[in-house]
Protein backbone atom coordinates (compact mmCIF):
# COMPACT_ATOMS: atom_id res chain seq x y z
CA UNK A 1 0.00 0.00 0.00
CA UNK A 2 3.18 2.03 0.53
CA UNK A 3 4.11 1.56 -2.59
CA UNK A 4 0.92 2.55 -4.00
CA UNK A 5 0.57 6.03 -2.38
CA UNK A 6 4.80 6.40 -3.12
CA UNK A 7 4.02 6.27 -6.49
CA UNK A 8 0.75 8.29 -7.20
CA UNK A 9 2.55 10.90 -5.18
CA UNK A 10 5.34 10.94 -7.26
CA UNK A 11 3.69 10.64 -10.66
CA UNK A 12 1.24 13.26 -9.51
CA UNK A 13 4.53 15.23 -8.65
CA UNK A 14 5.89 14.58 -12.26
CA UNK A 15 2.42 15.15 -13.69
CA UNK A 16 2.12 18.27 -11.76
CA UNK A 17 5.64 19.81 -13.12
CA UNK A 18 5.12 18.63 -16.75
CA UNK A 19 1.58 20.24 -16.53
CA UNK A 20 3.35 23.62 -15.25
CA UNK A 21 6.45 23.67 -17.82
CA UNK A 22 3.81 22.72 -20.81
CA UNK A 23 1.34 25.72 -19.41
CA UNK A 24 4.56 28.13 -19.19
CA UNK A 25 5.91 27.41 -22.80
CA UNK A 26 1.91 27.70 -23.98
CA UNK A 27 1.91 31.08 -22.34
CA UNK A 28 5.35 32.01 -23.75
CA UNK A 29 3.73 31.02 -26.93
CA UNK A 30 0.98 32.94 -26.85
CA UNK A 31 2.46 36.39 -25.53
CA UNK A 32 5.80 35.48 -28.63
CA UNK A 33 2.28 35.14 -31.15
CA UNK A 34 1.09 38.00 -30.36
CA UNK A 35 3.81 40.06 -29.67
CA UNK A 36 4.58 38.80 -33.45
CA UNK A 37 1.21 39.98 -34.87
CA UNK A 38 1.50 42.84 -33.22
CA UNK A 39 4.70 43.90 -35.37
CA UNK A 40 3.23 42.40 -38.64
CA UNK A 41 0.17 45.03 -37.39
CA UNK A 42 2.10 47.97 -36.87
CA UNK A 43 4.04 46.96 -40.16
CA UNK A 44 1.14 46.62 -42.40
CA UNK A 45 -0.06 49.78 -40.95
CA UNK A 46 2.89 51.41 -41.59
CA UNK A 47 3.29 50.53 -44.89
CA UNK A 48 -0.74 51.61 -45.25
CA UNK A 49 0.08 54.90 -44.18
CA UNK A 50 2.84 55.29 -46.56
CA UNK A 51 0.94 54.30 -49.59
CA UNK A 52 -2.42 56.78 -48.29
CA UNK A 53 0.20 59.84 -48.02
CA UNK A 54 1.54 58.94 -51.61
CA UNK A 55 -2.30 58.98 -52.88
CA UNK A 56 -2.82 61.86 -50.94
CA UNK A 57 -0.05 64.06 -52.82
CA UNK A 58 -0.84 62.26 -56.30
CA UNK A 59 -4.55 63.16 -55.72
CA UNK A 60 -3.10 66.95 -54.61
CA UNK A 61 -0.85 66.93 -57.34
CA UNK A 62 -3.71 66.19 -59.82
CA UNK A 63 -6.20 69.36 -58.27
CA UNK A 64 -3.47 71.43 -58.22
CA UNK A 65 -2.95 70.69 -62.12
CA UNK A 66 -6.65 70.88 -62.43
CA UNK A 67 -6.65 74.21 -60.85
CA UNK A 68 -3.98 75.74 -62.88
CA UNK A 69 -5.87 74.30 -65.88
CA UNK A 70 -8.65 76.13 -64.93
CA UNK A 71 -7.17 79.43 -64.02
CA UNK A 72 -5.38 79.30 -67.30
CA UNK A 73 -9.24 78.64 -69.04
CA UNK A 74 -10.82 82.05 -66.46
CA UNK A 75 -7.63 84.00 -67.92
CA UNK A 76 -8.15 83.31 -71.53
CA UNK A 77 -11.96 84.08 -70.93
CA UNK A 78 -10.97 87.23 -69.32
CA UNK A 79 -9.10 88.05 -71.64
CA UNK A 80 -11.38 87.31 -74.13
CA UNK A 81 -14.48 89.10 -72.54
CA UNK A 82 -12.30 92.33 -72.58
CA UNK A 83 -11.20 91.92 -76.04
CA UNK A 84 -14.71 92.06 -77.01
CA UNK A 85 -15.68 94.54 -74.76
CA UNK A 86 -12.54 97.03 -76.11
CA UNK A 87 -13.95 96.29 -79.66
CA UNK A 88 -17.57 97.06 -78.67
CA UNK A 89 -16.49 100.49 -76.70
CA UNK A 90 -14.25 100.90 -80.04
CA UNK A 91 -17.10 100.70 -82.41
CA UNK A 92 -19.23 102.47 -80.50
CA UNK A 93 -17.23 105.55 -80.53
CA UNK A 94 -16.31 105.32 -84.07
CA UNK A 95 -19.78 105.69 -85.13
Amino acid sequence: MQAVGQAVRENGLTAAITALVGGSLAVATTVMRNAFDSEVMLERLDRERHLERERAGKQAADYGKADADRIERLETDIRAMRDVIFQAFHRGRTD
